[in-house]
Order: structure tokens, then C-alpha cells, then sequence
């Protein structure tokens, strides 16, 4: 509901914009409070270049309730590092209990301000209310987690005159700051934190296994220092469970540092406190790997990072080549191969850096044709394939060898047609094989330990519906689960945990939760990066379209891929220099190589896969 007005004139925002050009600032506009008691909804900032700067305005002198209400509202949406302007429109007991990192709630708009209707809330009295209220669309917890969200915001702000000054402040509100979804684009950014899997290791390599862990920092109040910080306090809680940290419990920043910025070397040295003290070498190599893995994802120039104890002195440094031979990290894995069926269902291949139309028959019986495969997953190291038959009722695994034999199926599904059989199957990097049997009569989500293992059936309590794809993340914490109910298709992330019981391996996903809020069919999906997946869908009412999402369900920054119509199947690598590809209804095997347009490359050919 928007806000109650007495006159339909607008006025710029209480805060003013600077723009920061060839080392130059420059002020373009300077907003004055407005001068009368016209009550209006805050309205989200246009999406702004990244260099451009907003700065919070205090309140005028006598300045009225309604624009104290609206001058706070645009203070939160300010480069401010400290909202030290906003509380200048509090009371003292108000600024003092005020916690803006407690939460960012993120709106459709700007929220609308409403007066409360009470008698004795109006403008006459010493002491009115209004009420804040808009569309949900996220939130961002003292974590800086990320969650979709949806429904009415509705919260009220209460103002009292004070009986000396005459001035009015605000002496109650909710705890966290308001804003629209622009404004949000414009303050937030989106980066991964990286920690290691708690009981994962990469096949035969034995390195810990990076897992990525996304959270939101203000983009322009110092993000180098925030996303330290936010690495050191630990991984979030959806993920914390199946991740460790190195860093001793208790490790932050020595006393009083901010700014970390890298030096002429692209070197960032990171000064820690005492807690970090004492700490073998390995462990330092695994602290300075889970910066530099998270500081590069914020800030690509970085080239190695250097860790010093709270006394200053050198502690460990790593470089990009040390810290990617100390743990194990799906982005920087560049597959040989893409493969897909040809037209006799049979596994064919060909290499990822060319640009030719050629494919080739894998070794081994995939290759041979030996049984038609009507889907395909390739082991991460791409020594190994899993495919189902056909007929969606057997899986097989084989080596992509010359020598290589069929054997019997590993898991077999009596699903009475192809849609109610197996799932296409999935790799982790530790070289566990997952598959879901879509058999009305017995649906089940199984994991086959290093392939070849007896099935172990996955216990899923959230789920509400049928899975109708299955997409393990590299890691082997996460997976991404197409489920199906009551005609609509859902992309949900789960959480992976596994327990040993009377020597059993017992194995669940938990805690699952929306990729895609407002999507009402996911035609097909793939891993396109260490958080990220590439879906195809389409919304409620609308059309068919291809875009990036995050695991958290927040999208992330830059173009989604150039569309593509009846598109069947879609692979993409966490190596974001490997192209897109896809199977067209109409076009066969497609490939979009970065800043390019789709080109064909097998008219006979379908189910496109990476490794993984």
C-alpha cells in the first residue's frame, strides 16, 4: 500500500550522489530535505554504475516527522560505513540499541510509509507511528546469508518531539535496515567464501575439497575487510554442518585493522591475532588458501596472500599454484572432453578447446554401443561413466578404456515406463556416483560409494514430491534436485550429510530449500560454477528462458546466456572459460563460447555432459 499524501509534488532524496571518474570526484547532485510534511514512498535508486557513490544527509532543523521517516529510509541506502548518519535521526537510546547488521530486508520497491490511524498518532501530538510496508524478496541475516522470501512486510516506526529541542527522532523501529531491490543491487555484492569439506577428499589426489560458501558484503564500505572477517567468524549456518575451518576457533583480525587492500605485488598481507599464534605450517598453508580462494573470487588481481602473527611476523604465504595444490577446487578443473550420445545412443566425445563439429566414440563399451544409453555422467577424473539404458531401467558403470568390460547393472528400476525409471546419474569429485529411481511404487534418491558400491538409499525428510533430476555439486555437500509436484518442477538445493552407523554408511539430504523462487517448470539444469547453477524453465505465464542462479536463490551479476528455443538439455562447467552447451529440439548439440552466440555442432546428438 503506498503511502498517504497531501500533495502529489516528488522530491529528491535526502542524500547526495557523487560520481568517482579518472581519479576525479565529482558531485552531481546534493538533495535538500524536503519542506513540507508531504508523505511519499521511498523509492529505490536506479541501478547505478559501480562507481557511482551515495552519501547520506543529516536531518534539517525542524525538519517534520514524516520527513525524519523518510530521511532515515534513504540514509539506509547510503555508502555509510557505519549508518552513522541514519542514527543521527534516532534518539540516543534508539542509535545506541539500533543493530543495522542484524538483517537487510530487501523489498519489491522502496518501502511505502503509511500513518497510523490512531487519533493519537497525528502530527498535532508529540508522539506519532507510521507504518513501513512492502513486498518481501529477500532477506540477508547477521550472517549475510541470503534467503528468497515472500509476502507483506509490514513494521511500524514510532517518533517522538523532543519537549526541549522541539526536534523530532525516531525512538523506535525494527532491528536491521529496509530497502527496494535496486537500491540492494546497488549497496550488496554477492561473493563466495570458501571452506573445506569436513569428511571429503578429491579421488585419488587425497586434497581437501573447497566448498563455496555465499554470502553478501557492502560493495563499496570496504569488502576486502568484511569478507575477511566474514570468513574468519565461520561458515554459515545451512552449511556449516558439512564444512570445516582451519582457522583456529576465535582467529580475527588483529586489533584495529581495516582497509586491507593488496600491495604493488597483488600481494595481500593479512595480520591475524593471537589465537592464530600457534599453528603448524600445513594449517597455515590451509588458512592462507581459504583467503586467497575467497579474496580472489572478490577481487581476481590478487595473487597471493600472506598471513602475520598479532606481533607482526611472517606466519605463511601462499600462491594461486600453491593454494590450488593444497586443495582441491571444481572451478579451476578444466575437463579434457564434452560428451554426448550420438545417433546410435552411444557415448562420443570431443575436446573442450576446440572449435571444430567432430566427435569421436569413447574407448570401451559405451563407445561400442554394447547397450544403448539413453543418459550419461562422466567421473570427475574422466576415467569412468555411468549410463542408464534407454529404456531409463538399468545403470551401468564401465572404464572409458579399450579393455574395458560392461558387467551387470548396479541398480535396476521396475518403474512400468521410461518416465517413471532411473534419473540421469551424477558424479562428486571423491568419486560417488548418485541416481534417483522416479518408480511410483517406490521412489528413491540412492548414492553407490566410488560407483561400484551396494546402493544406499538417501533419506530426504523435507522432500514433497518426485525427483525428476539429480545434479551432485563437485564438492559432495550439496546437490540440486529437480522435483516435481502437482504439475509444476522445482530446483531445489540440499545439504549432504553422511553418518556411520553399526559400520553402515548412512547418507541424507537435508535442509532443502529454493533456487528458483517463482518458477513454475525446470526443463533441465547443470553446476555452471563453485555456487552457481545454469537452469531452464519458465515462469509462471511465461516463456521458456535460460538463466544463472545461485545456490541461495539470489541471481547473480551479468547477462543471462543468449536464449535458445526447445532447449532439452543443458551442461555447463564450474571452469567458467568452458563453453555452454545445449540440446536443441530443433538444432541438435549447440555451444555458446563466452560473448558469442549459439553455433550448431551436431545436428544427431543429444544429453550433453561435462564431468561431473
Amino acid at each position: 500500500m503506498g503511502a498517504d499524501r497531501e500533495g502529489s509534488a516528488r522530491r529528491r532524496p535526502a542524500r547526495a550522489v557523487a560520481y568517482a571518474a579518472c581519479g576525479a570526484v565529482v558531485l552531481a547532485g546534493c538533495a535538500s530535505m524536503p519542506d513540507s510534511g508531504d508523505l511519499r514512498d521511498v523509492e529505490s535508486t536506479p541501478r547505478q554504475d559501480t562507481q557511482v557513490r551515495v552519501f547520506a544527509m543529516p536531518p534539517q532543523q525542524d525538519a517534520s516527522s514524516t520527513e525524519i521517516v523518510q530521511g532515515f529510509l534513504e540514509a539506509l541506502t547510503s555508502d555509510d560505513p557505519n549508518y552513522d548518519t541514519a542514527r543521527k535521526y534516532l534518539t540516543k537510546a534508539a542509535a545506541k540499541t539500533w543493530q543495522p547488521e542484524s538483517q537487510a530486508m530487501v523489498l519489491a520497491n522502496g518501502p511505502s510509509i503509511q500513518t497510523d490511524p490512531q487519533p493519537a498518532s497525528r502530527e498535532g501530538t508529540n508522539s506519532i507511528a507510521y507504518t513501513l510496508q512492502g513486498s518481501r524478496v529477500a532477506t540477508v541475516d547477521a550472517q549475510q546469508a541470503y534467503a528468497p522470501a515472500e509476502g507483506t512486510y509490514r513494521r511500524t516506526v514510532h517518533l517522538t518531539r523532543d519537549a526541549k529541542s522541539g526536534q523530532w527522532r525516531i525512538d523506535s523501529l525494527p532491528q536491521g535496515v529496509v530497502m527496494g531491490k535496486s537500491d540492494f543491487q546497488r549497496n550488496y555484492t554477492s561473493v563466495d567464501k570458501y571452506y573445506f569439506a569436513s569428511d571429503t577428499s578429491a579421488g585419488e589426489t587425497g586434497q581437501p575439497v573447497a566448498v563455496a560458501d555465499p554470502v553478501f558484503v557492502r560493495s563499496r564500505v570496504d569488502p576486502t575487510t568484511q569478507l575477511v572477517r566474514s570468513l574468519l567468524s565461520g561458515p554459515t549456518t545451512w552449511l556449516g554442518p558439512v564444512v570445516r575451518s582451519s582457522f583456529p576457533t576465535g582467529t580475527a583480525l588483529k586489533k584495529g585493522v581495516s582497509g586491507l587492500t593488496p600491495d604493488d605485488q597483488n600481494q595481500l598481507t593479512v595480520p591475524l591475532n593471537v589465537k592464530a599464534s600457534r599453528i603448524g605450517s600445513t594449517k597455515c598453508s590451509e588458512m592462507a588458501t581459504q583467503l586467497l580462494f575467497t579474496l580472489r573470487n572478490l577481487t581476481p588481481t590478487v595473487d597471493s596472500v600472506a598471513l602475520r602473527s598479532v606481533n607482526g611476523a611472517h606466519m605463511c604465504d601462499v600462491t594461486e599454484e600453491q593454494a590450488e595444490a593444497t586443495a582441491w577446487r571444481a572451478s579451476t578443473k578444466h575437463p579434457d572432453y564434452l560428451y554426448f550420445l550420438d545417433a546410435k545412443h552411444r557415448l562420443v566425445r570431443m575436446t573442450t578447446g576446440g572449435t571444430g563439429t567432430g566427435a569421436v566414440a569413447v574407448p570401451g563399451p559405451f563407445g561400442a554401443g554394447t547397450k544403448p544409453l539413453g543418459s550419461v555422467a562422466v567421473a570427475r577424473d574422466e576415467r569412468t561413466a555411468a549410463g542408464v539404458t534407454s529404456d531409463g531401467r538399468a545403470l551401468y558403470v564401465t572404464s572409458l578404456a579399450s579393455d574395458g568390460s560392461l558387467g551387470d547393472a548396479v541398480l535396476t528400476s521396475h518403474g512400468a515406463t521410461g518416465n517413471d525409471r532411473l534419473t540421469a546419474p551424477s558424479w562428486d569429485a571423491r568419486g560417488d556416483l548418485w541416481v534417483a529411481d522416479r518408480d511410483p511404487a517406490k521412489p528413491q534418491l540412492y548414492m553407490l560409494a566410488q560407483g561400484v558400491g551396494q546402493p544406499v538409499a538417501v533419506q530426504i525428510p523435507e522432500l514433497d514430491g518426485r525427483i525428476e533430476d539429480v545434479r551432485v555439486a563437485a564438492d559432495g555437500v550439496r546437490i540440486a534436485l529437480v522435483v516435481e509436484k502437482d504439475g509444476k518442477q522445482s530446483l531445489l538445493v540440499g545439504r549432504i550429510e553422511r553418518t556411520k552407523s553399526d559400520d553402515q554408511q548412512e547418507v541424507s539430504v537435508l535442509e532443502l530449500r529454493s533456487a528458483t523462487p517463482g518458477s513454475e517448470e525446470v526443463t533441465a539444469m547443470s553446476w555452471a560454477g563453485d555456487s552457481k547453477l545454469v537452469v531452464v524453465g519458465r515462469e509462471q505465464g511465461g516463456v521458456q528462458q535460460t538463466r544463472y542462479v545461485r545456490v541461495d536463490g539470489s541471481t547473480p551479476d551479468g547477462p543471462a546466456p543468449a536464449a535458445l528455443t526447445g532447449v532439452l538439455a543443458i551442461a555447463a562447467s564450474e571452469d567458467d572459460r568452458v563453453p555452454l552447451v545445449a540440446a536443441s529440439q530443433d538444432d541438435g548439440i549447440v555451444r555458446l563460447p563466452s560473448g558469442d552466440q549459439w553455433q550448431k555442432v551436431v545436428k544427431d546428438g543429444s544429453v550433453p555432459v561435462y564431468p561431473g
